[in-house]
């Protein structure tokens, strides 16, 4: 998901992704059961929100995670957080990939 880059200056944020490039989009990398925009609908709900995505979420992003779905359960859990590293390595802000 898309984040407004105003949450690159929570402290937090910039601590979690220390070589970051401001000119690169900041991120939320996930993983659900739901399709993507019924997920992305519930954070903005504030339902099982994560925080940074109910008041920065903008929009998903789908030539970034498209061609990954479907897979399985267990593969999606590595997917997740492989991508989150793949995503700060390459300078985005990313928030989530747990």
């Amino acid at each position: 998901m898309l984040l407004d880059p105003a949450v690159g200056k929570i402290r937090k944020v910039r601590a979690e992704n220390p070589k970051r490039d401001p000119k690169k989009a900041c991120v939320y990398v996930g993983m659900t059961g739901l399709t993507p925009e019924e997920r992305f609908a519930n954070h903005k709900a504030g339902i099982q929100a994560a925080s940074v995505v109910k008041r920065y979420g903008i929009r998903l992003l789908p030539e970034m995670f498209a061609h990954l779905n479907p897979m399985p359960f267990n593969a999606a859990v590595a997917m997740e957080k492989d991508l989150a590293e793949d995503l700060r390595r390459g300078g985005f802000t990313v928030m989530g990939g747990h």
